[in-house]
C-alpha cells in the first residue's frame, strides 16, 4: 500500500506576514501626491512661458470638459495627444488590455473629505490614480469624429442663454467683426461674416460678458476670452486658423503655479458654461427631431 507520511513531514515553512503598517502606507500616499503636485507646478511654470506649450494645454482641457484644471494639466504634461483614459481594470472590463510596458498616466481621484485645523473648512483628500490612454491599448476602437453640426444650429447654441443681447453693426471699427459692449450688454456683429468667424467672435466676446455679468476678476480678460475661443472652436470643430498663442501676456511668466492655475481656471469654467447652455440647446433640438421623427410613423 502507497505510503503518504511524507506529505505531512516535509511541509515548506510557513511566510511570515508582515503586518501592515498605517504610518508608512500614508506617508507612501502622501509623497506619491507630493509628487504629482511637483509635476503640475513644474509644467504651469513651462506654460507661463512657453505658448507653444499653453496651447497644448488648451487642446487636452477641449476634449476632457469635464476634467479639472489639474488633471487635464497632468494630461498635458504627460501625454497630451490623449484621446479617452481609464484605469487598468475598467479597460479589462471591457475587454481591452493595456499594452505591456505602457507607461501610466497619473491623475488624482478626489477622495475622502476631511475638516482643516487651521479654519474648520472642509477639503478633500485627493488619490493618486493611474490612467492609460486608448492609444496605449490592443483596441482597435477610433476616438469619435466631432459631431459635424449644421451651422445655424451651431450659432443658435452658442448664442443660447446668452447674459447679453446681439444686435448687427455697420459701425464697428476697422479689423473688429464682434464686439462686446458691456455699457448696454450687447454683442455687435459684423453684417455678412461666415458662419466660423462668427463663432470664433462671439464665442470670445461671450465670455468677456459672462466675466463682465459674474464679477469674474483675472490677470488678463482680452486672453482668457481669446483662449475661451479657441477651446470652443476645437471642442465644436470649427477651425482654428488664425489662432496663436506665440505671444503670452507678460505677467504669466512671473506668476506662481496657484495663481496661474486659477487663470487657467476661469477659462476652463467659462468654457464650461457656454458649453452647457450650448448643450440644453442641442439636447432640445434632438428631442423635437425624435418627436417628428415619431409622429411621421
Amino acid at each position: 500500500m502507497p505510503n503518504y507520511d511524507d506529505l505531512f513531514t516535509s511541509q515548506p515553512a510557513q511566510r511570515e506576514e508582515t503586518p501592515f503598517d498605517k504610518d508608512a502606507w500614508a506617508a507612501k500616499k502622501q509623497a506619491e501626491r507630493e509628487g504629482v503636485y511637483a509635476m503640475i507646478d513644474s509644467h504651469v511654470h513651462d506654460m507661463g512661458v512657453d505658448g507653444g506649450v499653453f496651447q497644448a494645454y488648451l487642446d487636452v482641457q477641449a476634449r476632457f470638459d469635464l476634467y479639472s484644471v489639474s488633471n487635464a494639466i497632468l494630461i498635458a504634461a504627460q501625454r497630451p495627444e490623449a484621446t479617452k483614459l481609464a484605469d487598468f481594470d475598467t479597460w479589462k472590463a471591457s475587454g481591452v488590455y493595456v499594452k505591456r510596458g505602457a507607461d501610466a498616466i497619473t491623475i488624482l481621484e478626489p477622495g475622502k473629505e476631511y475638516t482643516r485645523q487651521e479654519d474648520g473648512s472642509t477639503g478633500v483628500f485627493c488619490n493618486v490614480k493611474k490612467v492609460f490612454d486608448i492609444s496605449q491599448t490592443n483596441s482597435r476602437q477610433q476616438p469619435a469624429p466631432a459631431v459635424a453640426r449644421d451651422e445655424r444650429l451651431l450659432l443658435k447654441a452658442l448664442m443660447n442663454n446668452a447674459p447679453c443681447r446681439f444686435s448687427i453693426s455697420n459701425e464697428l471699427p476697422e479689423g473688429v467683426n464682434v464686439a462686446y459692449h458691456p455699457q448696454n450688454s450687447v454683442i455687435y456683429v459684423r453684417q455678412g461674416l461666415d458662419a466660423p468667424t462668427i463663432f470664433r467672435g462671439v464665442a470670445q466676446e461671450l465670455a468677456r460678458a459672462h466675466m463682465d455679468k459674474g464679477g469674474i476678476a483675472c490677470e488678463s480678460p482680452d486672453f482668457t476670452a481669446y483662449s475661451v475661443s479657441y477651446m470652443l472652436c476645437k471642442r465644436n470643430g470649427v477651425s482654428v486658423e488664425g489662432f496663436s498663442f506665440d505671444r503670452l501676456p507678460e505677467s504669466y511668466a512671473m506668476m506662481d503655479a496657484k495663481a496661474l492655475r486659477a487663470e487657467v481656471g476661469v477659462m476652463r469654467d467659462m468654457a464650461g458654461t457656454i458649453t452647457a447652455d450650448m448643450n440644453r440647446l442641442f439636447a432640445a433640438q434632438e428631442k423635437a427631431q425624435k418627436n417628428r421623427d415619431g409622429g411621421a410613423r
